[in-house]
Order: C-alpha cells, then sequence, then structure tokens
C-alpha cells in the first residue's frame, strides 16, 4: 500500500463519522449565530477546519495509542500500531493538519483565533486523558464541540451563553454516541486498562446513554427557543429523539456490532438538529 493511501487512513478520511459528528453542531451554532444567513466564507472556513482539525486529532490519537491499540481487534491494524506508518510521520502529519486548520481562522477576529488555539490543545491532550479520567468522552465532547463557540466569535465577536450552554450539550451527546463506541471495545479496553465511560458506567451504560441524549436534546430546546426558534426546530428535534429511541433498540443487548450501528446512526440524529434549525430560518 503506497504512503498517501497510509495517510488517508491515518486520518481516517476512509470513515467520515467522525468528521461529520464534529461537523452537525459547528454548523448549527453557524446558522445560529447569522440567523440563518452564514456568509459563505464563514461556511467554508469552518467546514475545512472542522475537517482538518478532525483528521489531526486522529494522526495524535493513534500516536498516543500505538502501544494500547495493539491489543484491541478493530484498531490493530491501524497504520501506524502495525508499523506501516513511524510514530514520527504521525506527529508530522498532525502538526501539519493543525497549521492549515489555523492558517484559516487567520482572517477572523482574535476571539476566534483565541479560541481555536484552545482548541487544539484540547483536541491534542484528549488521547491522554484516558489514562486517567474516568469518562473521558466527556473531554472528548468539549474537542468536538468547541466549534460552537468559535463559530458565535467568528460573526458576532463575543460568545454569548448559549453557545457555551450548547458545548455543554455536546458534551452530554458525545458521552453519549462514544458510549455506544465504547461498548464494542469494552472487554479489550478491560484487559488493557484504558478508561471509558462504558466501562465506568457498568450495568447502567444504557441508561446512561439514553440520559446523555436527553440532556443534550433538551439543552438544544432552550438555547433554540431563546434564540427565537419554533416549529420546525422543534420537528428536528422531535426527529432527533426519535432516533436516540432507535439506538436504545441497538444497544439494549449491548451486541457489539449493534452499539456500532447507533453509533455511526448519530450522523442522522445531528442532521436532524440541524435540519430543523436551516429550516425554521428558512421558511420563515
Amino acid at each position: 500500500m503506497n504512503k498517501l493511501a497510509l495517510y488517508f487512513r491515518l486520518v481516517r478520511l476512509d470513515k467520515p463519522i467522525g468528521a461529520v459528528l464534529l461537523l452537525w453542531p459547528t454548523l448549527g451554532a453557524l446558522w445560529l449565530a447569522t440567523q440563518g444567513v452564514p456568509d459563505w466564507r464563514l461556511l467554508l472556513i469552518f467546514t475545512l477546519g472542522t475537517v482538518l482539525m478532525r483528521s489531526a486529532g486522529c494522526a495524535i490519537n493513534d500516536y498516543a495509542d500505538r502501544h494500547f491499540d495493539k491489543h484491541v481487534k478493530r484498531t490493530a491494524q491501524r497504520p501506524v500500531t502495525s508499523g506501516q506508518i513511524r510514530p514520527g510521520e504521525a506527529l508530522a502529519v498532525a502538526g501539519v493538519l493543525a497549521l492549515l486548520s489555523f492558517t484559516l481562522v487567520l482572517p477572523l477576529n482574535a476571539l476566534t483565533m483565541q479560541l481555536s488555539v484552545a482548541a487544539v490543545i484540547v483536541a491534542g491532550t484528549y488521547p491522554y486523558f484516558k489514562r486517567f479520567f474516568a469518562i473521558p468522552q466527556a473531554y472528548l465532547g468539549i474537542a468536538f464541540g468547541f466549534g460552537i463557540p468559535m463559530a458565535f466569535a467568528a460573526v458576532q465577536n463575543a460568545v454569548p451563553w448559549p453557545a457555551w450552554a450548547l458545548l455543554i450539550g455536546n458534551v452530554f451527546w458525545a458521552v453519549a454516541y462514544d458510549t455506544e463506541y465504547a461498548m464494542v471495545d469494552r472487554d479489550d479496553d478491560l484487559k488493557i486498562g484504558i478508561r471509558t465511560s462504558a466501562i465506568t458506567f457498568g450495568r447502567f451504560d444504557v441508561a446512561a446513554v439514553m440520559l446523555c441524549y436527553g440532556a443534550s436534546l433538551a439543552i438544544w430546546l432552550v438555547c433554540g427557543w431563546e434564540l427565537g426558534l419554533r416549529g420546525w426546530f422543534a420537528a428536528g428535534l422531535v426527529v432527533a429523539a426519535g432516533c436516540a429511541a432507535y439506538h436504545y433498540t441497538l444497544i439494549r443487548h449491548r451486541e457489539r456490532m449493534a452499539c456500532f450501528a447507533a453509533f455511526r446512526h448519530n450522523n442522522w440524529l445531528g442532521a436532524a438538529v440541524f435540519a430543523g434549525v436551516a429550516l425554521d430560518y428558512a421558511l420563515r
């Protein structure tokens, strides 16, 4: 396999679900900050920036987890773990991608640039939280949701309270979907000593996932209502709640592939929330 294909796998461009899970809340925040009329340049900056930072995060994650991944069936053949890419190469790829992402925000205001530095720090340190933090998925939610305050900052040169609340809502959503993801690897993670929410929640894992979905959607409802969204927005949240209910049917028996299917289906939950926001503005 040539190097380009290996780098493609390293940054997970062959598995775009992670980038999409970052993109939906970021786009939702951009629509809220602009009242449904985002500038196309901001749309391009935040879309490309999301993909680049997620890719950089994947490279850092594989570098940090290279000694653990060999003991997990699903990750044993990742390029760094299998020796096809050297650890230093992974760090170099992450650095280049993070730098490219930072150049995208250079035309924006100082507050957005400051938040982007914080976003890079959070994304770069996330893989190490699995060493000691009982619910690293919460930290992942901060990393995956930093586009929310950045979007408001880019548009309004300020971060109002709904933006911070939505970031907290994204933490709950990330804990929900990444617990489903962690349920797939629970047996392997227990053997190697990695901390995950699936292990921390134990037999209450399914209940915790559903409570986190509920908290996330409730925060979106409160914030959207505060910002003037009504019928179509509420309809989007109803569809998203239906997605969450469907996930319950998938994860309640804790079967590996069903839990993985629930994780991937979060694309549609995020899309439903964003569609509700966009339609509410568009159909006024």
